[in-house]
């Protein structure tokens, strides 16, 4: 009599080898919008800026970790970094949120705008600032916009001249944003005193004399005009 099959009442393969579980589905990495925050009445705001995969392979498999880059603000003037490491994304989602508010740090903002243009730099990574008019909005990519957005600033011209990193495109926008220095600030570590600025000065209009009226005079009173004069006489000529 044959021997059972020993596979008959064994487990369906997954194809990927012994010990190794199905596989995981990777994260969107481009996810901006703001996550669930603390207390309601807390206005601080975090948005994921990416979300990086890694896998270690051991023994048995490949262990998976996330580190989640996250952006804090209360869009008055104050931003944070953070960047959390775990194994599950919402954890590393969490440890970077906190960090990000553990780390805030005050900007120098003007109205809806930046004071000044500025130029940083962060590894390979460049980033160009300007101010905006009002009304402008946000002229920036998803990296950036988080950082300006959670810093309150709503009107601003940016360009991203180096590496598209993110990690790098964040750090070199905080830099930049903590270069900025408003004109009070300036003047009050020069020692200096800001005048008012003084009103324009209107130019000295004199009154000009009236011109004289001209009446009509009337046809009975007008003087006759004198008789046209009779037309000379020429000479005789001379013998």
């Amino acid at each position: 009599m044959p021997e059972p099959s020993k596979h008959n009442n064994a487990t369906p393969r997954t194809g990927r080898g012994p010990g190794r579980g199905p596989r995981r589905a990777r994260p969107a990495s481009d996810s901006s919008e703001p996550i669930a925050e603390g207390p309601p009445g807390s206005e601080l705001t975090e948005k994921v800026v990416f979300i990086n995969r890694s896998a270690k392979v051991v023994k048995g498999g490949r262990r998976f970790s996330f580190s989640a880059l996250v952006v804090a603000g209360d869009k008055h003037g104050k931003v944070g970094l953070g960047l959390g490491k775990a194994v599950e994304v919402s954890e590393a989602i969490r440890k970077g949120g906190e960090m990000a508010k553990q780390h805030m740090v005050h900007v120098a903002v003007k109205d809806s705008t930046i004071p000044h243009e500025i130029f940083a730099r962060y590894g390979g990574a460049k980033v160009l600032l300007r101010p905006a008019s009002p009304g402008t909005g946000i002229i920036a990519g998803k990296t950036i916009r988080a950082v300006v957005e959670s810093a309150g600033i709503k009107d601003v011209l940016s360009k991203s001249l180096g590496s598209n990193n993110p990690s790098n495109v964040v750090k070199a926008t905080m830099s930049g944003l903590l270069q900025l220095r408003l004109r009070e600030e300036v003047y009050r570590q020069r020692g200096l005193e800001i005048k008012p600025p003084a009103p324009p000065v209107l130019p000295a209009v004199t009154p000009s004399a009236p011109a004289p009226v001209e009446m009509p005079v009337p046809a009975a009173e007008a003087p006759a005009s004198p008789p046209p004069a009779a037309a000379a006489e020429p000479a005789p000529p001379t013998i």
